[in-house]
Order: structure tokens, then sequence, then C-alpha cells
């Protein structure tokens, strides 16, 4: 046989021999069922908890009572206290203006000679008419002189009267030439100065009193329902049912607090920002750790309302659609449940109903989520 056939013949079948030998013997693959991998999710358990709802406004601070400086009398400033400027501080009775009383004390010594002069005059009169009634009994005097002396004596007690009265206003009018304070304050302003010429009912500044200031805050309609106020509630609120209120504001680096009360909610909703506006008053008492809150800072307020329980309370990433969240079985295995809510807040929900102690629910965001898929819980 010509060895050019004959070498590749050869070499054809040890390979056919050899592909022959590995394709009976390759080893036996032992078949495994898949598992699928189980998606990581982030739970937190179910508790529920009595809490007391709350809202947050802001408002600015008010005094509660503010008065104009108004005098009762006119006359030239002679005198005015060092507290008569802008936020100086006063007691209750010091004197912070004297008008030049020299033509009201004589208004007044006019007035004690004139009542003194009609004290007289009546009793003159009144001797004289005692003494024309004996001389009439004895028919000494006839009744016309009686009728006479008796409209004499009537006449001097009208002007006992009237100069009595004279002096009364004499006297009010010299004690009005000082300006003083009703209550204890600061002032706000003034607008008088050492010689000015003030006229009755002329406005000279404006204070306020200390012991309480108001912040009016703007409350929407549909937040009236956690006050836990009766609908109707509108002006003053009983003083049992006053939601209190804590103010806060920023110092600097340093936060400060102050406790007050609810006291009355105005008469109408406004129309262009549809809220109605509550007012909190605060008592104001300065320490070592709060200070005095000044009239015209803006402030934070947070209003507590009517105590609700068995309240869940779940971060708002739990949410799903259509009022529901997922809850993870003991199987570990994710359900749609649909739950009630009864408030949304800034970062939270709170629950009132739909979900029990110890359930576990998932607060992981997810795009796609099948019922009954299997998940590895990772609580919070």
């Amino acid at each position: 046989m010509n060895k050019k056939i004959l070498y590749p013949v050869l070499v054809l079948a040890l390979g056919l021999g050899v592909a022959t030998l590995i394709a009976t013997n390759k080893p036996a693959l032992d078949p495994t069922l898949y598992e699928p991998m189980a998606r990581t999710v982030r739970v937190t358990e179910v508790q529920a908890v009595t809490e007391h709802l709350s809202i947050s406004s802001q408002g600015t601070v008010q005094p509660r009572s503010q008065s104009e400086l108004i005098p009762e009398v006119s006359g030239r400033v002679v005198w005015t206290s060092p507290s008569l400027v802008g936020g100086g501080s006063f007691r209750e009775g010091d004197i912070l203006l004297r008008i030049d009383a020299a033509d009201y004390l004589s208004a007044m010594q006019r007035s004690e000679a004139t009542l003194q002069r009609s004290d007289v005059e009546y009793s003159f009169a009144s001797d004289e008419l005692k003494r024309l009634q004996q001389l009439h009994k004895q028919q000494l005097a006839s009744q016309q002189q009686l009728d006479s002396a008796r409209r004499t004596a009537q006449v001097a007690q009208a002007n006992l009267n009237e100069s009595s009265a004279s002096l009364d206003q004499a006297q009010r009018d010299l004690a009005r030439t000082e300006v003083s304070a009703p209550f204890d304050g600061l002032v706000r302003n003034e607008q008088v100065d050492l010689g000015q010429f003030v006229t009755r009912g002329q406005s000279i500044g404006t204070i306020y009193a200390l012991d309480y200031v108001e912040v009016r805050l703007p409350i929407s309609a549909d937040q009236l329902a956690f006050l836990g106020l009766p609908v109707s509630t509108r002006g003053q609120i009983v003083d049992g049912d006053r939601p209190p209120v804590t103010v806060a504001s920023d110092f600097g680096d340093t936060r400060l607090l102050w406790e007050g009360q609810l006291v009355r909610l105005e008469a109408e909703i406004d129309e262009r920002s549809r809220m109605i506006y509550g007012v909190t008053r605060l008592r104001l008492e300065e320490n070592e750790d709060t200070p005095i809150l000044p009239v015209g800072m803006f402030v934070q307020a947070e209003i507590r309302g009517r105590k609700v329980e068995n309240i869940v309370r779940l971060p708002r990433s739990a949410m799903r659609d259509n009022n529901q969240v997922l809850v993870v079985d003991s199987d570990n295995r994710l359900h749609f449940r649909q739950v009630k809510i009864l408030r949304l807040e800034h970062d939270d929900m709170l629950i009132s109903d739909g979900l029990s102690d110890g359930e576990l629910v998932s607060i992981s965001p997810m795009q796609t989520v099948v019922e009954g898929m299997l998940v590895k819980p990772v609580r919070e």
C-alpha cells in the first residue's frame, strides 16, 4: 500500500478511537434544584402607642396689653422720666411725665374759694329760712317771705353743689398733670420731649405690659380636628380645654423654649390663606435660664392636640399605592395590607387601623413587588 495513503488512514482511525473512548467514559452530572435569591429588605416591628397629635405653626410675638400714652390735660412738659425712651422699663405707678401745673393749681385755689363762699351763703340762707319758718308759725312773716327764703336756700345749696363739683374737677386736672404708668412694662416708642407743648388727647408714646405676651398662630381648617376642641369653638377657650403650646426660638446656637396656652380662636377663616388664627398667651417670667421673650420676635410653635390611642407610627417610605403597606409574614414573604391613615406628618405617617403589634413592615423602597415574594428581612 502506498505510504501516502496509509499514514493518513491510521491517524484518522486513531482519532476516531480516542473520540469514541472519551464519549463512552464522560462523568455523570448530578442535577440540583434552582433556588431564587431572596431580596434583602429593611423592616420595622409594629408597636401601637398612645400619642398626642400636634400642630406646627409660627408667628410673631405681640404684647397682650398695649396702651397709648395720652395726656388728659394740656400744657408744657416740664419733666420726663429717664424711662420714657424706646425700650425703657417702668413699674406700675411710676411717673413718666409732668406737665406745668401752675394754671391748674390756680384753678383749684379759685374753686376752693368759690366753694368756701358758697358754703357761707348756703349756711346764711339755711339759717334765714329757719328763722322765717318760726316767724311764719307765729304769723309774723308772710307766705311770700317764706317762699322767697326757701328759694334763696335752694339756690345756695345748688351753688354749693356746683362749687364742690368744680373743686373735684380742678383737683383731678391738677393730678392729671402727672402721667403715671398703669402697669409694669416697657416703652415701645415715644414722641415727646422736654419743653414741648402737648394738648389733651394727643398721643405722646406707646407702652406695653410685661405680664403676658401673645402669638397669633395660623392653623389650617383641616387641622382643627386634631386640637380636640368642639367644632363650634370661637373666641375664648374654656380654661380646662386650652391646649398647651411650646414656643421656640434660636439665639445663636442656643434654642430657647417657652410654655403657654392656646387661649382663643378668632371668629372667621381668612379668605386668602384659608387659615383660622389661634392666639397663644405666654406668661413672662424672667430667670437665669430663659430670658423675657422680646416683642416682635418670629417664633416657631408646637400646639399639643388631642390624645389618640393604638396609633402606629411608620416612616413614609413604608407607604405604597392606595394606602397599602408591605407586611412580612413568618415565612419571610411579602403581602400587601390595606391600612387606615390618620395623619401624614413630615417624614412619618400615623396609622390608626390595619396593623397588629409584632408584625414586620417593610420600609425599603422597591420598584417591583409581587404578592408572596420571598425576602430576607433585616430589622432596623
